[in-house]
């Protein structure tokens, strides 16, 4: 069968595209709806174009349409699968400028920051493309062989943050329908736009059913994740949200893989070259104005360069111009929505109240949109708020630190376990310290490195299952015991 909808091919050119109009996508066809939300623009707070607010019947509507596309996509060769993928991959770099655009404009991050996230987009569909995971044969004697399977799950529900509207639609579309599932993607109510855009372009590379959006407001989510005909929720966001997403989707025993909340600890030993470390722990803090569950939450310097390496932190800090996201000298854009500015906020409001000294930054600046300038708390208990909790925004504390087996207890004092790192110009002393974080991902002398071919989850409070690698796509199957008895009966 033909992998693309209708026969059409794409045709290449931005004017083949049209990134002014946005409606969900059900069974092949642009559906409208009575009632429309709309986006706010972070950066002036103006509203965005209006969008449609999926009802009861519309979901129920695209969930018969992917168990309808199911049948026949599930045995589509998965060489063909992945040849529809890459296609697909191509036409999202063809229109790579405007998602970049529309990135910029619904998220608010920076335009570098944007063109990094979609080329990221493209790349994590094109790397998942190669990865194979064929049956396994786990036994093999005269009398029998035991083969172990990985077969398609169903009807796939991605529930994408507003973070990385973007790549995590992407990195969600391509495992699902390579493992020969079928999906429904479910922007964020934030950031409806790009995720909207992604699945209207994919219908001119996968049959209609297959890859389907739904934009909606709060009752979509649950609508999804209780729904009898969904059976796999891949979600990424809040560990609290990610809670009610369990307790849900265990009524209909749905398959759930959840990537939620980090609160990462980076650990700067005293060999580091203080000039060199110091800028990239900053960036690392600070990428999208902190609103990434992988940047550093807490940042523990050893005793003995805590001044000196606090001082070369200030200093790089103020370098980091906050603004509107398309100035070029942009590193910090606003804050994605007022709820999470009001939450940001509240750890502001906490400076004075508890009495944390203030490294730099300090104060929420009044303007025009949700902005923040990075903020850096000096050294506060171990048990203030701003260590326990995740904020999501950019304000960070940095703590001391003299014994080393001190320092891993305090990192992994935490009910998350997303990320980590540690730097030191010794690697096996630094690998040493790295094998003893409780978290999914552990770098050495980095921190949010990531590849499509290596599986991400996380540990604790931060998650269930991975996604990505070859772990992730078999995330999307039921793994399936096959025992053939040689014997003639």
């Amino acid at each position: 069968m033909s992998v693309a909808a209708n026969g059409n091919a794409y045709a290449h050119g931005s004017d083949a595209f049209n990134f002014t109009t946005f409606k969900h996508c059900i069974n092949g066809i642009l559906t409208d709806t009575k009632q429309h939300r709309h986006g706010v623009n972070p950066t002036n707070l103006q509203a965005e174009p209006e969008v449609p607010v999926a009802t009861k019947e519309d979901v129920d509507k695209a969930v018969d349409a992917a168990r309808q596309a199911y049948k026949t996509w599930s045995r589509v060769p998965y060489v063909d699968r992945v040849r529809a993928v890459l296609a697909y991959a191509d036409a999202v770099a063809e229109c790579k400028e405007e998602f970049i655009r529309l990135l910029t404009t619904e998220q608010g991050k920076p335009t570098c920051q944007a063109t990094a996230e979609v080329e990221a987009a493209i790349e994590w569909m094109r790397g998942m493309a190669e990865l194979r995971f064929d049956e396994e044969v786990i036994e093999e004697s005269p009398e029998r062989i035991i083969t172990t399977r990985y077969l398609p799950l169903g009807v796939v529900a991605a529930i994408v943050p507003w973070n990385f509207p973007t790549l995590l639609a992407t990195a969600k579309i391509a495992p699902a329908i390579l493992t020969g599932n079928t999906i429904i993607v479910k922007p964020s109510p934030f950031t409806p736009y790009s995720g909207l855009k992604l699945v209207e372009l994919a219908q001119r590379f996968f049959p209609p059913g297959v890859v389907q959006s739904l934009s909606g407001d709060d009752d979509l989510g649950p609508w999804l994740t209780s729904h009898p005909g969904i059976d796999k929720i891949s979600f990424t966001g809040s560990t609290h949200t990610g809670k009610l997403v369990a307790q849900s989707a265990a009524k209909t025993l749905k398959r759930i893989t959840l990537e939620l909340g980090g609160n990462d600890a980076a650990i700067v030993c005293e060999d580091v070259d203080i000039a060199k470390v110091a800028p990239k722990i900053a960036t690392f803090c600070f990428l999208n104005s902190g609103q990434i569950c992988l940047c550093m939450k807490r940042v523990y310097i050893h005793k003995s360069i805590y001044a000196e390496f606090r001082e070369a932190l200030i200093q790089h800090v103020r370098t980091l111009q906050v603004g509107d996201g398309f100035h070029p000298e942009t590193f910090c854009g606003p804050i994605q929505n007022s709820m999470q500015y009001d939450r940001v906020k509240g750890f502001f409001a906490d400076i004075e109240e508890e009495g944390w000294s203030v490294a730099i930054g300090g104060k929420v600046e009044k303007s025009g949109g949700y902005y923040i300038n990075p903020t850096i708390i000096d050294n506060p208990p171990d048990d203030s708020r701003i260590v326990v909790e995740e904020p999501f925004g950019p304000i960070v504390p940095i703590l001391a630190w003299e014994d080393e087996q001190e320092v891993i207890d305090r990192a992994n004092e935490t009910r998350m376990g997303l990320g980590g790192s540690v730097w030191s110009s010794d690697i096996h002393r630094a690998s040493r310290i790295a094998r003893q974080l409780e978290s999914g991902t552990v770098w050495v002398n980095n921190h949010f490195d990531l590849s499509p071919k290596a599986p991400f989850g996380g540990f604790k409070e931060s998650g269930i299952g991975v996604e990505w690698g070859v772990n992730g796509l078999k995330g999307f199957c039921n793994s399936q015991t096959l025992m053939v008895n040689k014997t003639p009966v």
